[in-house]
């Protein structure tokens, strides 16, 4: 296998549509909507959250490989090396972003960082415990069209902070309450469908994960959550509805509703059997389904005529 190769098998690049497909569909909603995009500051920020994506991934396959004995595509001292430069890849992408802005994309950026770290590092890893859904829906799901959103919206459209009388001053914060909304139910499909990813994985690897004192998310609810990750995708069909109605997203959107036919297939498929060789791709399958075509139709809904965001 060539260098190339293992090395993409090492950063799980197959994974990095949770990340990509987020930061696609909040760039198209940001052009839907008729705002500027600013493309010095997204392009920084890409390859900040793109480097770090991939950090975050050998960090997982560095710390579980102690833990299970998988063989690394390289020795653990490459392994390390490569882990240390895209973290420090990723780290200068997001300075370099929070000089071009302000601390409020220094606070986001930080805060992704350590959910990215303690994802898999340290004693209790988020990803061993009940919260790795919600963690990696949250990470992938919200902060990344939050900051996104952010560096290309007119200050204090989004929300803004202001520090003012040194470090012993006050800290004020301000927030556009409609745009926040907005914010919320854009991030609700990227959140249920990449939760629904982790979800599928811990539910296939339920009995195997109970045996070596990792009890996830489905060891607590047992039974519901097969039930949980079909929720998941009605929530997010759900939240395009509501961003119709509120005007966030032309009437164009609500053809997304179609994927709901081969979605519920799979949900099926999966209510049937939880078997990870078998089963497990039905997450994927349905992420992509779902945001490549709410994709398209959020730019398709910008050129209708007679629509426009209130």
């Amino acid at each position: 296998m060539s260098v190339l190769k293992r090395f993409l098998t090492y950063v799980e690049i197959k994974t990095k549509i949770t990340s990509v497909f987020p930061f696609l569909m909040t760039l198209a909603y940001l052009n839907s909507s008729g705002l500027l995009i600013n493309h010095t500051r997204s392009l920084i920020f890409f390859f900040g959250m793109f480097f770090f994506d991939l950090t975050a991934t050998t960090i997982n396959n560095y710390y579980d490989s102690r833990k299970n004995g998988q063989k690394l595509p390289f020795s653990r001292r490459v392994s390390a090396v490569i882990m240390l430069i895209l973290l420090l890849l990723s780290v200068f992408f997001g300075i370099w972003l929070a000089m071009l802005t302000d601390i409020v994309v220094l606070f986001l950026g930080v805060l992704c960082f350590l959910f990215g770290i303690f994802y898999s590092f340290g004693p209790l890893p988020i990803s061993h415990g009940p919260y790795g859904e919600f963690i990696s829906g949250l990470f992938y799901g919200f902060l990344i069209p939050a900051i996104l959103l952010y560096i290309n919206t007119p200050e204090g459209l989004l929300f803004s902070a202001t520090l003012t009388g040194g470090a012993s001053g006050t800290l004020t914060l301000r927030f556009g309450i409609r745009n926040i909304i907005a914010l919320l139910l854009l991030s609700a499909v990227p959140f249920c469908l990449t939760a629904n990813i982790m979800l599928a994985n811990n539910i296939c690897d339920l009995g195997r994960d109970e045996a070596v004192n990792r009890y996830t998310l489905p060891h607590y609810i047992k039974g519901h959550a097969v039930r949980l990750f079909a929720v998941l995708y009605y929530i997010s069909y759900l939240s395009v509805i509501v961003m119709v109605k509120m005007r966030f997203l032309s009437p164009l959107s609500l053809l997304l509703l179609i994927t709901a036919i081969p979605v519920q297939k799979n949900i099926n498929l999966f209510r049937k059997k939880q078997i990870k060789e078998e089963t497990f791709i039905v997450s994927i399958k349905n992420f992509i389904t779902i945001i490549t075509v709410h994709i398209v139709l959020i730019v398709a809904g910008g050129f209708l005529p007679g629509w426009g965001p209130t």
